[in-house]
């Protein structure tokens, strides 16, 4: 039977499928729940959630966009900008809050958690630094997703308003290397002998408000898009370079790379989606009778990508059934009947799907009073996906919503989840199991 915390309650951690919960917030609690086990405690971060708006972007200045320089086999729009705006506005504010952008995102080599603490910051705590009391504030124009870069030590990319900015952690003995021309800014975290430089900005042709951004998994390139435009752009960032890529007109709502770096999808808000093969980079076009993409993961093999749409419970799973880079796939529905029938919801708001394929974290629209501002934690079986409820995590705080959450994807011990609430905590949850 699925685990429900009782109301007052607040969720610890997850024991083979049964989710552990306490009267209230507690590192006590946690190490006596899983401290042993893991040999650490994940304590919970405070921020301002009032400083943390929804994305409500006003349209683009209107400028002419230069000719842009694309891969031989993707296809440029020939309408004029002006005429393209008339068509394709900048997205309403209701449906801009309603899609998810990666606001919390884990080191994928070490214990260092950063999310999105306001609407100009984001906030960094390294675990493993004792000397760490509080977490990092880094500052930037209205951010909107971030991710560590991966293979490259403490690097983490923040998508703005007008561009990325890519801060680093600098040492003493190990000071990174910093772009010239740009204005040189850190930030100091207290009681740490370390700082965080600002060592790059990536700008593309306009001042467009960058809301997604996805690493492949060598760290080499950097796929990015913005809500108001119909292109995303692969950086090369090493060199600085960007190159934008477009098919079709309406606006993107995400990127998302696969774990091989062979694939690429791209989703818009019209309900199309693209899978790119990056090779030679020609896609496959998909669409969908139930909204746009609202969330998307890929499995740990690179070989299935799970997506949620914006106006369904039932989940999308597309199966790659050829090698890279072939492009023949099939999609399967992936039902959560829990979610329409227990919950009463009218769709997913957000997913993550841990990287070792077990666990798959859920947020719904609305639902009953009940089980309203909940993430369902479901177990997952693959090839062929299917899922069981293992049960719920609530939050700290009365009416606590989740407002963003993703898991680590390289912690050996079993799923780590990091959820930020509406009631102004970051919480961890590990999710242990018997297999780890």
């Amino acid at each position: 039977m699925p685990s429900f915390p009782p109301p007052g309650a607040v969720t610890i951690c997850e024991i083979n499928r049964d989710l552990v919960a306490a009267d209230a917030l507690s590192d006590d609690r946690a190490k006596e729940a899983y401290g042993d086990v893991l040999g650490m405690v994940f304590s919970p971060i405070p921020f301002q959630p009032g400083t943390l708006p929804p994305i409500r972007d006003p349209p683009a200045a209107e400028q002419p966009e230069p000719r842009e320089r694309v891969p031989a086999a993707s296809v440029t729009s020939n309408i004029p900008e002006f005429f393209k705006r008339m068509i394709f506005p900048p997205q309403e504010p209701n449906l801009l809050q309603e899609f998810d952008t990666q606001k919390v995102s884990w080191n994928p080599h070490k214990h260092c958690l950063a999310f999105v603490s306001g609407k100009n910051q984001v906030m960094i705590h390294d675990f493993e630094d004792p000397d760490a009391k509080e977490p990092c504030i880094l500052t930037s124009d209205h951010v909107k997703a971030i991710e560590w870069r991966p293979n490259s030590g403490k690097m983490i990319a923040v998508a703005c308003k007008g561009g990325i900015f890519l801060w680093s952690a600098s040492y003493p003995g190990n000071v990174p290397f910093m772009k010239a021309g740009v204005t040189s800014i850190c930030a100091f975290p207290r009681g740490s002998g370390g700082q965080w430089i600002l060592v790059d900005v990536l700008r593309g042709s306009s001042a467009e408000q960058v809301s997604a951004l996805c690493w492949k998994p060598d760290g080499r390139y950097l796929a990015s898009a913005s809500c108001n435009s119909p292109s995303f752009t692969i950086w090369d960032v090493s060199q600085g370079l960007g190159t934008p890529i477009r098919r079709g007109l309406s606006n993107i709502s995400l990127v998302r790379w696969s774990p091989s770096g062979d694939y690429l999808l791209a989703a818009k808000f019209d309900g199309t989606f693209h899978f790119w093969e990056t090779n030679t980079w020609t896609s496959e076009p998909w669409s969908s009778s139930n909204g746009y993409v609202s969330g998307a993961n890929w499995d740990p093999e690179g070989r299935v990508a799970l997506l949620s749409f914006s106006n369904s419970t039932t989940l999308g799973s597309i199966h790659f059934s050829s090698k890279q880079p072939s492009l023949d796939a099939h999609l399967l529905p992936v039902e959560l009947p829990e979610i329409s029938s227990l919950i009463v919801s009218r769709g997913i708001e957000k997913l993550a799907w841990d990287a070792s394929g077990e666990r798959l974290a859920v947020s719904f629209k609305d639902g009953n009073e009940m089980y309203r501002g909940l993430v369902a934690v479901y177990d997952v079986r693959s090839p062929l996906v299917s899922l069981s409820l293992v049960g719920f995590i609530r939050g700290p705080g009365e009416g606590a919503k989740p407002l963003a959450f993703a898991f680590h994807n390289k912690f050996k011990q079993g799923p780590l989840l990091s959820v930020c609430w509406s009631s102004g905590w970051c919480c961890t949850y590990p999710l242990i199991l018997r297999s780890h």
